[in-house]
This record gives C-alpha cells, sequence and structure tokens, in this order.
C-alpha cells in the first residue's frame, strides 16, 4: 500500500511541479466538467462490460491491491515446513491422522503452527482440499494431480476478469479525453466572437479533458492493472509450489523429498537454500500418530505391570 502511495504521490508531483515550473496556474486544471466526462464515462464502460458478478469480483481486486502482503522468503519457507509436518504426519498408517487436520485446518495446531498459511484462505483450500480428496476418496497420484492443475486454472481464469476490465477501461480513458477536448471546443466555437480571454479559458478548459484522461490512463489506471497482473503471477506461483510438493508426496516422495522439490520451485529471488530449509525442518516438530501414542501406551502398562512385580 505504502509503495502505491509512493508512486502516485511521485507521478502527480512531478506533473504538477513540471507545470508550475512552466508558470501554469493550478485553478486552470479545476475543470468539474472535463473530470465528470471522464470518470463518468469510465464508470459507464464498466458497468455495460461487466455482469454483476464481475463487478463484485472487480471490487474484491481492487481492494487485493492495496492490501495484499507480497509473498516473501519467509512465507514460501514457512508453507514447505507445513507441508512437511503434513507429509511427515500422514506416512504409513498415518492418513488417519492427517485427514483430521486437513478437515478443520482452523482448529489444527499443525496449521496454527504456520499462520502465514493459514491466514491465506486459498491456500490453505488448496492444500486441505487436496489431501482430503486423496485421502477420502482414494484417488491416485494422476488424479490429485488432474484435480490441482485444473483448480489452479479456475483460480487464474478468475484473476483475469478483473484484470480485463481495468485494461479496458485504461485503453478508453484518453478517448474519453478527447471526447471532452472535442466537446471542449464546441463549447469554444459557440463563444467566438466575444471576449479573447472568455475564449482562451475555453479552449484551455478542453486540453484539461485530453490531459486528465491521459495521465489517469498511463499514471493511475495502466500501472494499477500491471500490479494486479503482478499479483496474480506471484499466487500462481505460489500455488505451483504447493502443487509440486503434494504431488511428489503422491508419487511416493519422502517428506524431505517432496519438500525439497517444492523448493526448486520457488522462484530465485524468493529460494531459501537447502542447507536453511533443512534446519529449519528439522526443528519443526510432527505430532504423534494415534499408533504411537498406543505403542507408547503399551509400553508403559508394560513398564508398569513390571515394576508392580
Amino acid at each position: 500500500m505504502l509503495l502505491i502511495l509512493a508512486g502516485l504521490v511521485v507521478v502527480i508531483g512531478s506533473v504538477v511541479a513540471g507545470y508550475l515550473l512552466e508558470q501554469g496556474n493550478l485553478l486552470v486544471l479545476m475543470q468539474p466538467a472535463e473530470l465528470i466526462i471522464i470518470a463518468g464515462g469510465a464508470a459507464g464502460i464498466i458497468l455495460v462490460s461487466s455482469p454483476a458478478r464481475n463487478l463484485r469480483i472487480l471490487c474484491r481486486a481492487v481492494f487485493s491491491v492495496c492490501v495484499h502482503r507480497s509473498y516473501s522468503r519467509d512465507s514460501y519457507l514457512d508453507a514447505l515446513k507445513l507441508l512437511y509436518v503434513l507429509f511427515s504426519l500422514g506416512r504409513g498408517t498415518g492418513r488417519l491422522d492427517l485427514e483430521k487436520h486437513v478437515e478443520d485446518p482452523y482448529e489444527s495446531d499443525v496449521f496454527q503452527a504456520h499462520s502465514s498459511v493459514l491466514s491465506d484462505a486459498e491456500a490453505t483450500s488448496f492444500i486441505c482440499d487436496s489431501l482430503r480428496m486423496a485421502i477420502s476418496a482414494g484417488l491416485g497420484e494422476q488424479e490429485v494431480e488432474r484435480l490441482m492443475v485444473l483448480d489452479m486454472e479456475v483460480q487464474r481464469s478468475g484473476r483475469q476478469q478483473p484484470l480485463r476490465v481495468i485494461m479496458n477501461v485504461a485503453d478508453s480513458l484518453p478517448g474519453l479525453g478527447i471526447i471532452a477536448a472535442v466537446l471542449g471546443v464546441v463549447v469554444t466555437m459557440q463563444a467566438l466572437g466575444g471576449p479573447a480571454q472568455a475564449i482562451g479559458q475555453k479552449v484551455a478548459a478542453a486540453l484539461v479533458g485530453t490531459f486528465f484522461g491521459i495521465l489517469a490512463c498511463y499514471g493511475v489506471v495502466s500501472p494499477l492493472s500491471s500490479r494486479l497482473e503482478s499479483l496474480g503471477k506471484a499466487r500462481t506461483e505460489y500455488l505451483q509450489v504447493l502443487r509440486v510438493a503434494i504431488g511428489s508426496y503422491f508419487h511416493g516422495a519422502s517428506p524431505l523429498v517432496s519438500a525439497e522439490s517444492a523448493r526448486r520451485s520457488i522462484p530465485l529471488d524468493l529460494r531459501p537454500t537447502l542447507e536453511e530449509m533443512e534446519t529449519e525442518l528439522r526443528r519443526e516438530r510432527i505430532p504423534l500418530t494415534r499408533d504411537q501414542l498406543q505403542a507408547m501406551a503399551g509400553q508403559e502398562s508394560v513398564a508398569a505391570e513390571g515394576a508392580d512385580g
């Protein structure tokens, strides 16, 4: 959010500063009629081109640009640690114990220990749905892989919808600025024969319309669409890491090898080293499975009987 505000301040501040250095009058830029034409036209384009469902998606997408936290090395490492614990828990006969955690992740102490993943509802659902279907429905690795790819494609398509709307608005803003300018010229032509100062003001007002349309396009809306596209790409990269790990696990790889496969799919600038990952994984506490708890209880019972004897 701070970077967005900083960028807008730099863009608008640079334009205003340059205008003032040219001895420009800021009051001339205050043309409500031009703003109404441009802003109203853009809003109308959004309403015409988007059904109600897409409007809701668009609002959420614009809101996510302001509040979304970028993926970091720590968030990727936290995802690897969570998956490692889940895979370790689900080895052998422990899949029933694993199912307990993925059925209700918000009550699971494993997920709660990795809050960066749990706070991401889409990522949590992606992990839990994939593991739950494989365990409860007995799906093979190919079916699980196909479901994960399908899920990622649907999510990617959903992110493209608001992006296309914003890009269409950006493309239309210069044209709306020209429309505002043409209407200003029409008004100017009606005033021909009047005072030269009044004609000059009307010409300036007409040119302001073009200025606002171009500035809104290249200084605000186009950068916003680029940022939204970058967020969508980052989301796809994150889900790809989860998909690789889960796919490796169901192909029979060990928890460590599955985590390493996922690590290799992390973007280079965010990828932790192998030594760093192994160090963090060794620190993870793996919950005991039901069979392990029963075995421990049996040993304690035998030890207690031996002590009594």
